[in-house]
């Protein structure tokens, strides 16, 4: 022991994490918490000490990671019940380690190295983020955070979802955005871990000022649609589930379009479209002429050249309009209302959407030159949501036919409409990635009607032609979430908005 003491100085030379025959240590010389010890398999043990006059905490971890189906740190904690928020002051102490080393603040069910957990770390290199593990032994995935290197972290768990909120030390925090759904059952660990991201090292983090405390949160309002919130557009990369945040507001956005050159996103807020730079930044409004009360329904044609918009204006009434990328007048398409866009064909000539004539919703097509449209579903209830396979064959589109809301697929004459999902959800808006070989939509519980705003939803994937669904994302949204195509250029990843409560 005397190396690794001598590594970590003085400061920590007599805390001793326990003797070989104890895995965990238990003293009240913890301040809030009560116990600590090496979670998972590590070369080298970790260390503890919690300075009462300056209320800080010294942790010494190792562990190869946090990350996979296992990990490997040390962790200061204690058993914890309900909402709670934990907040500290993260100082990772010296620059020569692993630049994925980690320290955080972190939430497990269990002690075991496979634990489903959720943490908020700050790593070596500035990156801060928060990771999850759904299941034990499951994958850990991530939401990254565009703040680097705060000062202080706080994470708050509310109910069943968790959220990031970080800043300068001594400053107002702010939330990070991309909250996500993850259960734990009473009672569960709650504390402070360190990882050096190297079997071989001893890496050191400084937690000051911090704070745990319950989250009072009020009951959920009978209506959703009215409840504030705050609006985060993100990024999830389809091979693995990890999140990125492109950009955080409290206003309410929804429905973003990924440019056809990679560079940017179309939003719309307030009845305007905006564009963002997809590294983020700050929103510019586009100029849509006197289309001023556009809703979420819009997208940007196969060349790139044209946006297709749905609005309001005339009588309060959506109809489909198209303007030039860059912005300008709007020209109408469809005289009849309401009417809303979903989607291009391959070639730019033909524009679907969703339309209600005579009391049914149905699918429909029309020239995007103008003339006369057509209609491509005739099933009694709500057909919605069509858009077009990337080789303009198939139109995707969901149908409430066969009872829940579920994806379908026809050719594009409106012929050999077939179901290609079958389960207990509501599933909607299913968009075909631009290689043609995925399916994302968005999933609502079975007793949900309608696509509504502010639901626990699911982004979920399958294979464009049907088959094994997997999950992307559990998350607060639903209505602007995903209803219009998103997907990268690549086929890589898929933009969508989330959402978080703002507390009354």
């Amino acid at each position: 022991m005397n190396s690794i003491f001598g590594k970590l100085g003085a400061g920590l030379a007599g805390i001793l994490l326990a003797s070989q025959a104890s895995m965990f240590s238990q003293t009240s010389e913890l301040g809030i918490f009560s116990a600590h010890g090496d979670i998972g398999s590590v070369g080298k043990p970790g260390l503890a000490q919690f300075d009462a006059a300056r209320g800080s905490y010294r942790i010494a971890g190792g562990g190869e990671n946090m990350w996979f189906t296992n990990d490997a740190f040390h962790y200061v904690w204690k058993l914890a019940t309900g909402d709670l928020l934990l907040a500290a002051d993260i100082r990772l102490v010296g620059t020569n380690g692993n630049a994925n080393r980690k320290a955080g603040l972190v939430i497990r069910q269990s002690l075991a190295a496979d634990s489903a957990y959720v943490d908020a770390v700050v790593h070596g290199n500035g990156l801060t983020s928060i990771q999850y593990r759904e299941t034990p032994g499951g994958p850990t995935r991530e939401v990254q955070a565009r703040i680097f290197q705060p000062g202080r972290v706080r994470i708050e768990k509310r109910g069943d979802y968790v959220s990031l909120s970080a800043g300068d030390a001594g400053g107002v925090l702010e939330p990070t955005g991309g909250s996500f759904r993850i259960q734990f059952t009473e009672p569960f660990y709650v504390g402070l871990g360190v990882c050096a991201h190297d079997n071989a090292a001893i890496e050191q983090a400084e937690f000051s000022n911090v704070e745990l405390r319950p989250e009072l949160v009020s009951p959920m309002p009978t209506n959703r649609a009215q409840m504030k919130v705050q609006s985060t557009l993100e990024v999830v990369l389809i091979a693995s589930g990890d999140r990125r945040i492109v950009y955080h507001t409290r206003d309410h956005i929804e429905a973003p379009n990924w440019s056809r050159d990679g560079k940017y996103f179309l939003f719309n807020q307030d009845g305007r479209i905006y564009k963002l730079p997809v590294e983020g930044g700050k929103p510019e409004v586009l100029n849509t002429g006197l289309a001023t009360r556009c809703n979420n329904d819009h997208g940007i044609s196969p060349d790139g050249t044209q946006l297709a918009i749905s609005d309001q204006t005339q009588d309060g009434k959506s109809r489909i309009y198209l303007l030039p990328i860059t912005g300008g007048t709007a020209r109408l398409i469809t005289s009849n209302a309401p009417s809303y866009w979903h989607g291009w064909s391959a070639d730019g000539q033909t524009l679907a959407y969703c339309a209600e004539r005579n009391g049914e919703f149905d699918v429909y097509t029309v020239p995007a030159a103008g003339g006369e449209e057509k209609r491509l579903t005739v099933a009694l209830g709500l057909d919605d949501g069509p858009d077009y396979s990337p080789d303009g064959k198939y139109i995707y589109f969901n149908s409430v036919r066969s009872g829940l809301m579920q994806i379908w697929r026809m050719k594009a004459d409106g012929t050999e409409q077939a179901q290609l999902t079958k389960d207990d959800y509501n599933n909607w808006f299913a968009h075909p990635s631009p290689d043609g070989r995925w399916l994302v939509f968005v999933t609502f519980e079975k007793d949900v009607t309608g696509h509504p705003a502010n639901q626990d939803v699911r982004l979920r994937l399958m294979p464009a032609g049907g088959g094994e669904i997997r999950e992307l994302a559990k998350l607060f949204g639903g209505q602007g979430t995903i209803n219009v195509p998103s997907w990268s250029p690549d086929s890589r990843s898929v933009a969508f908005v989330s959402y978080q409560r703002v507390e009354p």
